[in-house]
């Protein structure tokens, strides 16, 4: 779509294709197994499915942080300011402090990397929490846009399930 925008309702943010989430989820935990991953974090609502898939193949929990404060979460809450690229506004994230702390290895699991504002939102949330940064896993990285490069570069690991080098209104080009 114009914009930048990939269009992928058909099986991942509008109408969820569980069983080709379930092996996106997997693969993640493959990539992850042996890490010493406690718990998966991802920020609401396209992360869901694919971090849920991945906590049932590793045994693991998976907490999802919300994008507002609802009146039934605790005072007690880490937060970090994000700007989404989709939608073009800014939000809270926030997470109840019962749900996150100094002995979790989290693994941070996204829908879309773009310019990485989710993930360093989430990366700061962690840090509050005084938690362990053990990577980020992505479907979809648009790897022209540079946020999971930047990321590479400061030495956290990222792996994404499809890395996009360019795109057109009617292409793909993906990264081998």
């Amino acid at each position: 779509m114009p914009g930048d925008i990939l269009k992928v309702d058909c099986f991942l943010n509008h109408s969820v294709d569980v069983p080709f989430i379930m092996e996106m989820g997997k693969e993640i935990a493959r990539l992850f197994e042996n890490t010493g991953v406690n718990k998966i974090l991802t920020i609401e609502t396209s992360g869901i499915p694919v971090a849920f898939a991945c906590a049932q193949f590793m045994g693991v929990p998976m907490v999802f942080v919300k994008k507002s404060k609802s009146s039934n979460i605790s005072d007690t809450v880490y937060s970090s300011r994000v700007t989404s690229f989709t939608k073009k506004n800014v939000y809270d994230a926030v997470v109840s402090k019962e749900f996150l702390g100094k002995d979790d290895r989290v693994l941070v699991i996204d829908d879309f990397l773009a310019k990485g504002n989710a993930l360093n939102g989430l990366m700061h949330i962690i840090e509050q929490a005084g938690a362990s940064l053990v990577g980020c896993a992505i479907a979809i990285e648009k790897g022209f846009q540079g946020g999971g490069d930047e990321l590479r570069a400061k030495g956290i690991r990222v792996e994404s399930l499809a890395i996009i080098d360019s795109m057109t209104d009617t292409s793909l080009t993906f990264r081998k």
